[in-house]
């Protein structure tokens, strides 16, 4: 009976693997980009911790009325602060054997003598255990679902100050107790506060669903749930551009599952051929992939070559048009296509190319039509947040629609229209992909010390982390965004 459960179990979970979409985008922090984090966040709960407010103290002990108020923090040593992955969790920061120092303002009566004075107090022996579970949420964005925090102060010491100082010091043990207390009760709510809100701003910062250009927008939506192990935290996004004109007309990815194997570096971004197959497709479905070549951008030998080799067609049409200017027209005629293998990336292009007549005060008369077939190589970089490819015309082939023997007649166009693509039309390629897409970071993280390594199916980058902006900052220029946001509204 035990042996079929098990073949069931993973007959179930085979079925499961080969059902789920997958990522046209992977990211791996390991514990090295962890390990940079963690002096982001120790300051960052500093800061929270530095913020909370105590309420005020009063009561009587014996023929003692006291009343402290004005609690200040003034310090914090978190001397032993770590953050680390928890496995099937999320995240967790710790705190050990740390110490927070505050100031107390007190007005103590003891029959009618009246004093007024100040309490300087330590916190010794901080601890603080936080669990940060990390989840997907509705809209696919990766979001702190809970916090679970622990919080103990083991003991508080207190000296007075002032004339009657050393009178009060019995006192310290009893209002230390009290303030202890209420200092335990303070800590995880403003942990709580720090990762449910604030960090979760911070977590609104990266692009789920984007415009990327007045032509396409990009799906960085979550697949599932993020997975932390010991020693990494693995996050599938969709990785999927669309044409914004028609966001549901999109690519079904068939494309290989990226395999992330590396924990040297401190993240690693896995691209599949879907994400660019995916772009390229966004982009032929909105039409971009059309051009014409004339007048001042057509180079004058290719004009001359053009002319030279239609001039027969050209006199039998009319005489007359002779002189009239010539163009060439490209459109491709299906999405291209992208392949990753060992050696490098490709990308491979099928177009028409027609070439035209424009005599002025008349319709465009067509002279031919030819197929094209050609190869780009394409190097991807990345620079910050941003994704590039820059393109390199490698192999170009034409041949005519009508018959092989205007074929033949084309050969001596081969290497001219060759030059002229790698020239005028490579270029515009580039311009526009050279402004890269931005990678699903938040803000103030941008990627440095870049290695691109190319496999069957997929490019992984590895990288190292580099804080443009602290945590704070970036947190509360957002909230400040989100604050104008609803006002305009």
């Amino acid at each position: 009976m035990a042996p079929c459960r098990v073949v069931i179990i993973f007959l179930l979970h085979f079925i499961t693997m080969m059902n789920a979409e997958p990522p046209g985008c992977k990211i791996r922090i390991t514990s090295r980009g962890l390990e940079m984090l963690k002096y982001e966040t120790q300051r960052f709960v500093e800061e929270e911790l530095g913020n909370i407010t105590m309420p005020d103290l009063q009561g009587s002990e014996g023929r003692f009325q006291y009343t402290i108020k004005e609690v200040q923090i003034k310090e914090l040593n978190l001397t032993d602060a770590d953050l680390r992955f928890h496995p099937d969790f999320g995240l967790l920061f710790e705190v050990q054997n740390s110490s927070i120092a505050l100031s107390f303002k007190r007005k103590i009566l003891y029959w009618f003598f009246y004093d007024v004075g100040y309490i300087n107090a330590s916190a010794e022996g901080v601890n603080i255990h936080t669990a940060l579970h990390l989840t997907r949420d509705d809209y696919g964005r990766l979001k702190i679902s809970n916090v679970s925090c622990d919080a103990a102060v083991a003991k508080m010491r207190a000296k007075f100050s002032g004339t009657l100082g050393r009178v009060y010091d019995f006192l310290a043990t009893f209002l230390t107790t009290g303030m202890r207390f209420i200092l335990n009760q303070q800590i995880c709510p403003a942990l709580n506060h720090a990762g449910l809100i604030l960090i979760n701003s911070l977590l609104d910062t990266i692009p789920v669903r984007s415009k990327v250009d007045k032509y396409v927008g990009i799906d960085y939506s979550l697949l599932s749930d993020p997975v932390v192990t010991a020693s990494s935290l693995d996050m599938d996004f969709r990785g999927m551009f669309y044409d914004l004109n028609n966001e549901n007309d999109t690519m079904v990815n068939y494309a290989v599952y990226p395999v992330v194997r590396e924990y040297d570096r401190m993240v690693y971004l896995a691209l599949s051929e879907y994400f660019f197959d995916s772009g390229m497709y966004a982009y032929y479905k909105a039409g971009v992939f059309k051009m014409q070549i004339a007048h001042e951008r057509m180079p004058k030998d290719l004009e001359m070559l053009l002319r030279t080799t239609y001039f027969g067609t050209i006199m039998m049409l009319n005489p007359a048009v002779v002189e009239a200017p010539i163009s060439l027209e490209l459109e491709v005629t299906s999405s291209p296509r992208c392949v990753i293998k060992t050696s490098g990336a490709s990308v491979f292009v099928n177009a028409v190319v027609t070439v035209m007549l424009l005599p002025v005060g008349q319709p465009p008369v067509q002279l031919s039509s030819m197929t094209m077939e050609s190869k780009l190589n394409a190097k991807v970089s990345m620079k910050g947040k941003r994704l590039a490819v820059h393109m390199d015309l490698r192999r170009f082939k034409i041949y005519s629609n009508q018959s092989a023997l205007e074929s033949l007649a084309l050969i001596p166009l081969q290497g001219p229209l060759k030059t002229m693509l790698q020239l005028s039309v490579v270029p515009i390629i580039n311009s526009r992909t050279k402004k890269g897409v931005q990678i699903p970071l938040p803000e103030g993280m941008d990627f440095i010390e870049e290695v691109v390594e190319y496999h069957n199916g997929f490019i992984i980058i590895g990288a190292n982390l580099h804080f443009t902006k602290g945590l704070r900052e970036v947190i509360e220029r957002n909230q400040h965004a989100l604050e104008n946001n609803s006002t305009v509204v």
